[in-house]
This record gives structure tokens, C-alpha cells and sequence, in this order.
């Protein structure tokens, strides 16, 4: 046995062996992507580097042989230097996706893909555990959100993105008609957790504190929970029925309810702290934002979200027939179609831009459309005129698109001299909505008025008070948004209590390159919409519009899903050492050495644009398995790796043993699931043992659902038995 030292831990190793395997069977991890034991040494990552005293370069620990009394150092500033380049050479010629660009572009890193994808499998409960794991009032959600997940949606290149907000809906629906998914809830911490406001923000903080094990209520100024979503959203977007159901279903996890219960008057923040371990202010924004026109003082003017509160709280004000909506975004749309439901006979949206402009949801906008309302665009109000203190007429400024301002959208100017007038009975303001500042005199608050809350960890200026959604930093904005922030801030706090350190640095992921992409061998599907109620039966009621989906039409429209995200995530290695380090292969950017292929046969697919040349693949074809049925061809840059004589996969020798999609590090090489659509990504293998030949062999198992998924050869006897991957299937029990 050799003495020597690794990472300042004193060890012994057989003589002969690597300072690799020297470290690895003394629990020392040192990275590589191309070493395994079933082939020879090849060295092609470089990862594997460590640093040994009195040897001047750097040594490949997987070749390197261990000599008595070295002191070796795996993770020097050299060591992760060296590493940190290599691997940034790496992933400079890796084009894949680690995540999906709709997970990406959801504020609340929804895993989107997955739950598409088991919705297409027709797998409900798992598509709803999933979505919960992000979201805790999904059928709410997927009726109200303006899906910025679908903007980022490849299919769109196709022809129409994704349906993803209704397929969350629809999944959501599936699991509130049956009994209702209740997450399992952790062992009790004896940590207490007051949150201040129960819309969507402050139930999703207290949802998560409670599954983590702390005793959490929520306090709220109003008769019912919900916050904006009962009380800012019309009943025909948002049945309050399912919003009921999926609030009573946190309650069942042991979430406390405090209702009728005000900020400033019932308690302060200092006596819920003196109270309670830590404290989330969560109160959101509730007073309608200003447009500092002349004669907004007049009875009939309305702000938005004090007219919709009304409308639900059954105190609708009386608008009369003809009403004017200033505003562009989807309270704009909730509000003139609230007017109309009301029996208004005229109702406008002035709005400054075009209709292209509008930041509400298109379908929104269609449908308000087809409800009779007269949309005045590029125009602004000048002056809201009245007569004995009543609004009768509004002045409107004729405007025309400048320069593109700071959002990217064009400035709207005014057109001098040119203006119209048109009469009124009452305006309703939709502009937006900001913190009511007296509610949280106790916290420091910036210029905009709002609370001042850290961006990673969400703490105020006050030790132990932390505060998410509407009411911080930069103000209202959707409730997604809002959901993602508590989310973050649940695991923040629970840090907090549980005196840990909390790692916000954002790990590294790979992203395509979208210009190389190419879509035309896709065959074209268009996005499936739920049926919704005819238009001259939808605007004399407040029922809700969308009948949602059938089950048909939901696994249909999942199934246009081009599952963009790699499969491999959840077990890639490339991606484990990745995230080890800062790495920037962007300046290493060139042209991509590989082509994006999809090479396959029945079993496996094929990817060469993720392929690193770690020749694992190879090297275990050729060593373990005597096949030679694809190789390494080219030279340099332009070098990859295809079957021999570069001939389909299925014209080789390749017995589909699956060896080179076991060692393939990066998910260039992955085999097909034995189901129509991706199953959650972080499946796992189990050790099996079959008769072979009356010998004891030893494979790898997948399963979900009961349903076997992948089977891999995993000693010397199964790799050689000759038995293709049906007849090994069939040996296991």
C-alpha cells in the first residue's frame, strides 16, 4: 500500500493505482467526462487535472499512478483555473438545451416541459404533483396568467406556441374533481411564520413554509383569501368557486386563516415579530394609480381596480351607458368587459398606441372585441369634463407613434391641435395599481413608495421581515411573477431559521443557439383553443367564458410540444462539473464543429450536437462490446463521431445494447421511452439481476409507473450475451 496525502486527508492506496481511483475510494471527488473503468484511459476532457507538490505541471489524475508520500491538491486556484478553461472549451461546442425557453421565461421556473409532456401520456396526477412543486393554486393561475411562457415557446416557429396556461388549468381541474393532490408535509420545525396578506404571494409563502414543517398564518385585511385574484379578477376569467377549492386545499396542509384583520389597526409588524420567528409582508397593491388629469376628481371616474372590487363584492357602482376604459392592460380588459356585462351600451378603451402596442392578452383583447367593445386607439385623455361635479364628456389628445422608448415600443406624440371629444357617463381608470405606503410605515421604502426588499433573499429593514410581490421594489406586475418571488422567499426563510446559508448564485445552463435551429421537418399542428361561450351569450352574464379542455383536446394539444429540453438533465454530467465553476464559454464562441442531427434507430437517438468528442461511446463499442459500430471521423474542429462509413445506425453491426447511452456523459446519445411522451426527467436506474445462460448477470432498470423504460447491460455478462434488448427485457421479472 502507498501513503500519500489528497486535499490534506492522509491515505492509503494500492500500489499501482491511479490518483483517480485513490481519490474516489476515499470519498474525493475529482470531475472528468471521458474516464470510465469498463474502457482504458483516454484523457480527452482534461477535468480530471490535480496539482502535486514538487511536480511542476499539472497531472491527469486519471493516468497519473499514486507514489508514496505524495501531497496532492485537487482543488487548487490552479487546479479549478485549469478546469474552469477546459470546460469552457467544452461548452463553447455544446448547442443543446439543458432547459426548456418556456421553464425559462416562467417567473416561477415552472418545468412546463414536463408537465406538457405527462399530460400527453395522460399522466394527470404527476402533470399536477409537478406543477405544484412551483405553483400552489395552478387552476387559478392557468385561467388569469398571460403566459410568458408561451412567448418563449419554439413551437411558435412552427406555426402557434403551446397552450400552456390552459394545459395547466385543464390538469389542475383534472385533480380538483377527484381528490385533491395534499403534499406531504415535513416534521414539525417549532419555528412560527406570520405573513401579512393572502393573495397570491402571501398563499404561496405560507404553502411552501408549511410543507417545509413551520407553523404559518396568514393575515389578511379582507372578508376571504385571494387578494387580487378574488378581488381584482371578474368572475367569468376566475370563478371564485375553483379559487375557493384550491385556498381550502392549503388550509388542509395546516396553513392558518386570519380574516377581517388589517395591517396599521389590528396588529403591527413589530407585534407579529415579537410573536412569531420571522414575518413576510405580502400585502400587495391596492390603490388605483393616479393619471393626474384634469378633473379625475368628478363622481363617475373610477379607479380600475376599485371598480372591479366593487363589481365583486356585489357594491357595483352605477356607470350608465356610456363608459370610457383608459388603459391598455389586462385590468383595462377586465374592466370594460365588466362594464358591458353590466348593461353599459357604449364602452371604449382609449388607449395611447396601437392595438400592437397593448401589453393585455391578445385572446383578452379578441374577446372584448367580440363583446361590442370600440376600441379608440392612439389617443390619451386631455381632460375629463363634468357638469355639477359629474363626469359628462372626456377631451382625447389625437396621437401618432415617434421613436421607441425605453420598452422597446414606439413613443406615442401628440398630433398638435387635433383632438375629440366623446360624452360619457363614467371613466373607469386602469393605468395600474400601487402600495397603499401607510399600510407599511414600519419598513423602508424607496422612491417609487414601495417596500425595499432584497432581490435574492427578500430582506427588509427589518431583522427577521421579508417582503415579496406587489408592494416591493419595482411595484405591481403579474401574479406569476409574485408566486416565483414567494416561492424563493419560502426557501429563504427557511434558511433563516434554520441558521443556513442560503445559495442564490445562479447555476450555469446551456442554451441553443436559436439561429441554428431548423424547423422544416416538423409537420405543422395548430394550437387547439377550449370552446368558449358565443359572444351575445357571454356579455349578459358573469359565467365563466372558457369551457376548457376535453381530455382529447389536451393530450392532442400537448402532444405539439417539441420538447426542447434535454431529457438528460437531471443525471447530465457535462452539466454537474459545468456548475462546479464560473465558467463563460462565450468567449470561445465559433462556428458549432456539429451539425444538429437526429441519427437514430428504434432504441436510440442521436444528437451530435451535444457530442464533447470524450469518445466514451467509441471506446466502449469497440473495447467492451468488439463492434466498431461508429468511430471518431474528421479531423480537429470538424471532427465527430458517426457509425462506420457513415451509414444509418441501423445498417451497422450496433446490436442496440444501450453501453454507449450509459457512459454517454452530455445526452448526445439517449435512448427512446417506451411511452409517447417524455416522462419526468429525473428518472432513475435500479440494480437488477436475470439468468443468463444459468449465470447471475447484473442490469440496469428504469421504471415509471410500473412501466419499464430503459434496460442496460451493466457487467461483462450481459454486454456479451448476445441477446437483443427485447429478449433482455423479457428476463426481468
Amino acid at each position: 500500500m502507498i501513503n500519500l496525502t489528497i486535499n490534506g486527508k492522509a491515505i492509503t492506496a494500492p500500489e499501482g493505482s491511479t490518483i483517480l481511483e485513490a481519490a474516489r475510494a476515499n470519498g474525493i471527488d475529482i470531475p472528468t467526462l471521458c474516464y470510465d473503468k469498463a474502457v482504458e484511459v483516454y484523457g480527452a476532457c482534461g477535468l480530471c487535472v490535480v496539482e502535486a507538490e514538487g511536480i511542476p505541471k499539472l497531472l491527469r489524475s486519471c493516468s497519473a499512478k499514486v507514489s508514496e508520500g505524495m501531497i496532492v491538491n485537487t482543488e487548487s486556484e490552479r487546479v479549478v483555473r485549469s478546469r474552469t478553461i477546459a470546460m469552457e472549451l467544452l461548452m463553447s461546442a455544446h448547442d443543446g438545451d439543458c432547459v426548456a425557453p418556456c421553464q425559462l421565461n416562467c417567473p416561477a421556473r415552472t418545468d412546463c416541459q414536463g408537465y406538457v409532456g405527462l399530460i400527453a401520456n395522460g399522466e394527470y396526477d404527476a402533470a399536477l404533483k409537478l406543477i405544484k412543486s412551483k405553483i400552489s393554486l395552478p387552476a387559478s393561475i392557468g385561467r388569469v396568467c398571460p403566459h410568458p411562457c408561451e412567448k418563449a415557446c419554439r413551437r411558435q416557429n412552427v406555426e402557434e406556441p403551446i397552450n400552456i396556461a390552459q394545459l395547466k388549468a385543464f390538469a389542475a381541474d383534472m385533480d380538483l374533481k377527484s381528490d385533491s393532490y395534499i403534499p406531504e408535509v415535513q416534521e414539525p420545525t417549532g419555528k412560527k411564520v406570520a405573513v401579512i396578506g393572502g393573495g397570491p404571494a402571501g398563499l404561496t409563502a405560507a404553502y411552501y413554509l408549511t410543507i417545509m414543517g413551520h407553523d404559518v398564518t396568514v393575515y389578511d385585511m379582507m372578508p376571504k383569501m385571494g387578494g387580487m385574484l378574488r378581488y381584482g379578477i371578474p368572475q367569468y376569467r376566475l370563478p371564485k368557486e375553483v379559487l375557493d377549492k384550491e385556498i381550502a386545499i392549503i388550509e388542509k396542509t395546516g396553513v392558518k386563516f386570519v380574516n377581517n384583520s388589517k395591517l396599521g389597526v389590528d396588529y403591527t409588524i413589530e407585534s407579529l415579530k415579537a410573536e412569531n420567528d420571522a414575518v413576510i409582508v405580502a400585502v400587495g397593491a391596492w390603490k388605483s394609480s393616479s393619471m393626474r388629469t384634469p378633473g379625475e376628481e368628478l363622481d363617475g371616474v373610477y379607479g380600475g381596480i376599485d371598480f372591479l372590487r366593487g363589481v365583486i363584492q356585489g357594491n357595483a357602482p352605477e356607470i350608465g351607458e356610456k363608459v370610457a376604459i383608459c388603459g391598455g392592460g389586462n385590468t383595462a380588459m377586465d374592466a370594460c368587459r365588466t362594464a358591458v356585462r353590466l348593461g353599459a351600451k357604449e364602452v371604449y378603451v382609449v388607449y395611447r398606441r396601437t392595438r400592437a402596442e397593448m401589453p393585455a392578452d391578445e385572446l383578452e383583447i379578441d374577446e372584448a372585441e367580440e363583446e361590442g367593445v370600440i376600441y379608440k386607439f392612439l389617443t390619451n385623455p386631455l381632460s375629463f369634463n363634468g357638469e355639477d361635479g359629474k363626469v359628462k364628456s372626456i377631451t382625447l389628445q389625437i396621437m401618432e407613434l415617434g421613436e421607441p422608448d425605453a420598452s422597446g415600443r414606439r413613443r406615442p406624440v401628440p398630433v398638435e391641435g387635433k383632438t375629440e371629444e366623446i360624452a360619457v357617463d363614467s371613466v373607469i381608470l386602469a393605468i395600474g395599481q400601487k402600495l397603499v405606503q401607510g399600510d407599511v410605515s414600519e419598513l423602508e421604502l424607496n422612491e417609487r413608495g414601495n417596500i425595499i426588499a432584497d432581490a435574492d433573499f427578500f430582506t427588509t429593514s427589518i431583522d427577521g421581515v421579508f417582503a415579496i410581490g406587489d408592494a416591493t421594489n419595482r411595484g405591481a406586475s403579474i401574479a406569476i411573477e409574485a408566486i416565483g418571488e414567494a416561492d424563493r422567499c419560502a426557501k429563504a426563510v427557511d434558511a433563516y431559521l434554520n441558521g443556513q446559508e442560503l445559495d442564490t448564485r445562479v447555476p450555469y445552463i446551456s442554451k441553443r443557439d436559436e439561429d441554428t435551429i431548423d424547423y422544416s421537418d416538423r409537420e405543422k399542428a395548430p394550437r387547439i383553443t377550449p370552446k368558449v361561450l358565443a359572444p351575445e351569450v357571454r356579455n349578459k352574464n358573469f359565467d365563466e367564458v372558457s369551457l376548457g379542455f376535453t381530455e382529447d383536446e389536451a393530450k392532442a394539444e400537448a402532444d405539439r410540444c417539441l420538447e426542447c429540453g434535454c431529457r438528460e438533465y437531471y443525471k447530465c454530467k457535462l452539466l454537474n462539473v459545468a456548475q462546479r465553476y464560473d465558467i463563460n464559454p462565450e468567449r470561445f464562441k465559433g462556428e458549432m464543429p456539429q451539425k444538429y442531427s437526429r441519427d437514430e434507430n428504434a432504441f436510440i437517438e442521436r444528437n451530435t450536437s451535444k457530442c464533447i468528442l470524450c469518445g466514451l461511446c467509441v471506446r466502449s463499442c469497440r473495447e467492451v462490446m468488439k463492434l466498431s459500430s461508429i468511430g471518431l471521423m474528421g479531423r480537429g474542429f470538424k471532427t465527430d463521431v458517426s457509425p462506420a462509413f457513415a451509414l444509418p445506425l441501423d445498417e451497422t453491426n450496433c446490436n442496440n445494447c444501450g453501453l454507449c447511452v450509459q457512459l454517454c456523459p452530455t445526452g448526445s446519445l439517449t435512448e427512446k421511452f417506451n411511452l409517447p411522451k417524455q416522462v419526468p426527467l429525473d428518472e432513475q436506474y435500479t440494480e437488477e439481476f436475470v439468468d443468463i445462460d444459468g449465470k447471475q448477470s447484473s442490469v440496469l432498470v428504469s421504471r415509471y409507473n410500473g412501466k419499464i423504460l430503459r434496460v442496460i447491460p451493466n457487467d461483462e455478462i450481459s454486454r456479451n450475451c448476445g441477446l437483443t434488448r427485447e429478449q433482455l427485457q423479457a428476463k426481468i421479472k
